[in-house]
């Protein structure tokens, strides 16, 4: 077991690291026009075999309706995004990813995967492979916990 000292250290490492990502993609969406939130919704509204219900995102993403709202809303104004009636009821909208929204979330992940290279670059690839398995392990469900 690590002592309360290497916990912290290595929390603190963890941290930093988390930060200097974000920094570094933030860096990369800047020309593709995009906030980290509207780039999350994207990838969210990407990962659903049928266009969500602006609720189901809501959910998703753990965000009041309204922030959806807004976020679909800029997106819409963009054209990656557009709001389509449910078939089974005319109450509900559901938000589908247009041909300019494939693009743009190629583009993101393009830049994701750019700034994640800069970070990882010290490393060799024996020492990438050995950090994937050890952050698998960390991401792995565990009986109910996070």
């Amino acid at each position: 077991m690590a002592s309360p000292d290497t916990d912290g250290s290595l929390a603190d490492q963890l941290i930093r690291l988390t930060r200097r990502l974000h920094r570094a993609q933030r860096h990369r969406l800047e020309p593709l026009g995009l906030t980290p939130a509207q780039a999350r919704l994207l990838g969210v509204v990407a990962h659903y075999d049928t266009a969500p219900r602006m609720a189901d995102l809501a959910q998703r993403l753990d965000v009041v309706p309204r922030a959806v709202t807004t976020l679909v809303d800029h997106l819409e104004g963009r054209g990656a995004v557009c709001r389509v009636a449910d078939p089974a009821s005319r109450r509900v909208v559901r938000i589908e990813l247009t041909e300019c929204g494939r693009g743009l979330l190629a583009e993101l992940r393009h830049a994701r995967r750019t700034a994640a290279e800069e970070l990882l670059a010290p490393l060799a690839a024996g020492q990438r492979a050995q950090l994937s398995e050890l952050l698998a392990a960390l991401d792995a469900p565990r009986g109910g916990r996070g």
